[in-house]
């Protein structure tokens, strides 16, 4: 016998009992679907990450306020701006592994451009935050000195906010908006960084404090909510970051034993490490689903057995009419392969449909990867061939004369 004829048996065979077929297809089904699913959400999650890895920039270390204790209590972090421009001006100046940086406010306002209106992020800072963050203009330019020290009524917008407020074909540089009731002309729009932070208007931050952000009781002529900076190469970050705490601790006169009232992060290698959580996670997801293949496994090899119990006269009509043990053994090791390749074929369809579903209603990002749904299938393939071996080998080795004599 052929293998070709022993799938053509094989499919005769589950056809006569489609509905003992199909349930012990499911564990089958159940497994490959599960391990499509995972594998999209976490390929999804980690694309999401290494955009938003992408987004900050490289080598980029980020210093944001600590905690602090005012009249006795200690306030949460962030809470009171200890961060100033003079220490940004000092970070470039006293560090010499440090290319650029910037310090920057932020808040929320409506953004409005003749009868469209846009509610998004307005950042404070210098053009230092650009050359930090290597992110480039698509049309227009950078702040100029003058604008920055003068608080000059000008905007850089992100990709999101010009798609938002100017129709396609026309060009936002030059155009005035309002923010705040504030006229600003647009000089400049950046290039697409990704979703979450296109959606961003740029002023200098002289201008932040004195027209749009201000006012806050946190926020004073010198303060910043929080300073980026860039490092040369990837083996000064240590470095770098170590040089900006002994700085700042000095300058801001933190005594031994003190806690900083600063936080100098890496946020491109948190990232990553939370890239290596979700692979983690992921892999044990799939552990977890694969027990669905060991038990759908268990329940071929259940119904194998059961079938060479049905048809053991058939096995010994097989044998009598001159057919030898290993073609009983491939009619039924085809059977369990078929019924895996169809589980796992059913299985990859539901898991892809079951990835995009849970896309579209959570808002993830999921990707299909085809190795993925490649490795499902060859777990499929094996789970067939080594839980139906037993029962396939079993019939094999059936007498042909005590097969006969069976009713």
């Amino acid at each position: 016998m052929t293998m070709l004829q022993g799938f053509q048996i094989a499919l005769h065979a589950l056809r006569l009992n489609p509905l003992r077929s199909i349930l012990t297809m499911l564990g089958i089904v159940i497994g490959v679907a599960s391990i499509v699913t995972v594998f999209a959400i976490g390929a999804g999650a980690q694309v999401r990450l290494q955009e938003q890895i992408r987004s900050i920039g490289t080598n980029v270390l980020m210093i944001t306020p600590g905690a602090v204790v005012q009249g006795g209590v200690r306030l949460k972090e962030g809470t009171k701006l200890t961060m100033t421009e003079s220490d940004v001006q000092a970070i470039l100046e006293q560090i010499p592994e440090i290319q650029a940086a910037a310090g920057s406010i932020a808040g929320t306002a409506q953004v409005i451009h003749e009868s469209k209106n846009w509610n998004t992020t307005i950042n404070g800072t210098t053009t230092g935050h650009f050359m930090v963050r290597d992110w480039q203009l698509s049309s227009g330019r950078y702040f100029s000195g003058a604008e920055e020290a003068g608080a000059g009524k000008v905007v850089i917008l992100g990709s999101t906010v010009a798609r938002e407020l100017f129709a396609p074909g026309d060009d936002p540089i030059g155009a005035q908006i309002r923010i705040m009731k504030v006229p600003l002309e647009v000089v400049g729009v950046l290039d697409h960084k990704g979703p979450s932070q296109d959606d961003v208007a740029f002023v200098p931050l002289t201008t932040a404090k004195l027209r749009f952000l201000g006012s806050a009781s946190n926020i004073n002529r010198d303060s910043v909510a929080y300073i980026i900076a860039k490092v040369a190469a990837d083996g000064q970050m240590a470095g770098a970051r170590t040089e900006i705490e002994s700085l700042l601790r000095q300058r801001h006169r933190v005594l031994a034993g003190q806690e900083d009232d600063f936080k100098v992060q890496d946020p491109a290698a948190a990232m990553e490490a939370q890239q290596g959580a979700i692979r983690t996670v992921a892999l044990l997801l799939v552990a977890i689903a694969s027990v669905s293949l060991l038990v759908g496994g268990i329940s071929i090899m259940n119904v194998m057995i059961v079938s060479v119990t049905e048809r053991t006269r058939e096995i010994g009509i097989r044998r009598a009419l001159g057919g030898r043990m290993r073609d009983i053994r491939l009619q039924f090791l085809c059977e369990a392969l078929v019924l895996c390749l169809l589980g796992g074929a059913i299985g990859v369809v539901g898991g892809v449909t079951l990835s995009m579903t849970v896309a579209r209603m959570a808002g993830w990002i999921t990707s299909i990867d085809s190795e993925a749904i490649a490795l499902a299938l060859v777990f499929s393939i094996v789970t067939g061939l080594i839980f139906g071996f037993y029962p396939a080998h079993k019939a094999s080795k059936l007498s042909p004369i005590e097969a006969l004599k069976t009713e």
